[in-house]
């Protein structure tokens, strides 16, 4: 009783343009918040920038709110909304297996494209809180796979497929912070839906690794980071499926298959690129390492294991993924 009374205290001098006082009113919200303009947008520095520009948006409007709805209720609507804006000025993200066909060989001049808006990492996996009638677990709402199936929905479906299946909200609720009709939400939703089904694998990553349990992943990520180190491609080869993928955005080129993903790790990352050290992390509420290259961050790799093998290594690379994870900025100590 006397938190409420305090919210509600809080809310009142927000209202009046007390600035620490809405600070604390959507303090405990900004975590859900900001993964929800992720999913909507692909990156952690998009969805920054989006939550920053919806919170100044709320700060203007608060004076405004009736109260008809939750608070939380309206900064969901002020973050859609933000969020369609801002997709709909950038477009969609992609990752490389959307953009073009996998390369049966290393390709060894390959460079980053900047003609593609490419999806991003996102750092831990358990952000926010689902509403009672919510269809997806927080963790699986990150997945890459999830993400990047959201991507090719056009915004509205998108907005309203995260806001039904993922936050729980009612149609009627949606229709409202989408300013449209229920009609039109369960029509959105059916159509994505059906998109996301054919491109989500059924058994989530969270199943996965709960089946695993906690020491073999370790062993599998160790493993993973242990072979990049020493060079060694029957110990990498031994942790990937027949059919592994591996991709870097923003290179385009990205390669499908045991003998494809050979050949490229042994022609640059076994043998060409420098020392390797890895810290492991968790990103898109899967298992993943933080990599670095003679002492310099190089990528977040997130790793998408079926069973106990790896199935899909997506290296997202670049050094401004690193700050959102915690890592530092350098491994002078292990180069």
């Amino acid at each position: 009783m006397n938190d409420t009374r305090a919210a509600s205290a809080d809310l009142a001098r927000a209202r009046d343009g007390d600035g620490d006082a809405f600070d604390r009113v959507v303090g405990p919200l900004r975590r859900e918040l900001h993964a929800h303009c992720y999913r909507m947008l692909g990156s952690t520095h998009d969805a920054d920038d989006a939550l920053q520009d919806a919170l100044l948006r709320a700060w203007r409007g608060l004076p405004g709110f009736e109260g008809r709805s939750s608070l939380r209720s309206w900064l969901y609507t002020v973050a859609t909304r933000t969020c369609l804006d801002a997709a709909q000025a950038r477009g969609r993200r992609a990752l490389p297996v959307d953009v073009g066909p996998s390369s049966p060989r290393a390709v060894l001049a390959d460079v980053p494209s900047d003609e593609v808006a490419w999806l991003g990492p996102y750092p831990g996996g358990e952000p926010g809180r689902a509403g009672p009638d919510a269809r997806y677990e927080q963790r699986e709402a990150v997945e890459l796979a999830f993400v990047a199936a959201l991507q090719h929905l056009p915004g509205n479906q998108r907005a309203a497929l995260l806001l039904f299946d993922v936050l729980g909200f009612s149609a009627a609720e949606i229709a409202e912070i989408m300013a449209t009709s229920t009609a039109a939400v369960t029509s959105a939703l059916q159509r994505a839906r059906t998109l996301v089904a054919e491109r989500v694998p059924a058994r989530s990553q969270q199943r996965t690794l709960r089946a695993l349990g906690d020491a073999r992943l370790r062993e599998i990520v160790g493993g993973y980071a242990t072979a990049l180190e020493r060079g060694d491609v029957d110990g990498l080869v031994t942790l990937l499926t027949e059919d592994v993928t591996w991709s870097m955005p923003p290179l385009p080129h990205w390669y499908r298959g045991l003998a494809a993903v050979t050949d490229f790790a042994v022609r640059l990352p076994l043998s060409s690129c420098g020392s390797w050290q890895h810290v492991p992390v968790r990103a898109n509420g899967q298992a993943a390492v933080g990599q670095y290259l003679d002492g310099r961050p190089w990528s977040i790799t997130v790793l998408t294991l079926r069973g106990d093998r790896i199935a899909e290594l997506t290296s997202f690379l670049g050094a401004e993924h690193f700050g959102p994870f915690g890592l530092a900025a350098t491994r002078q100590d292990e180069a």
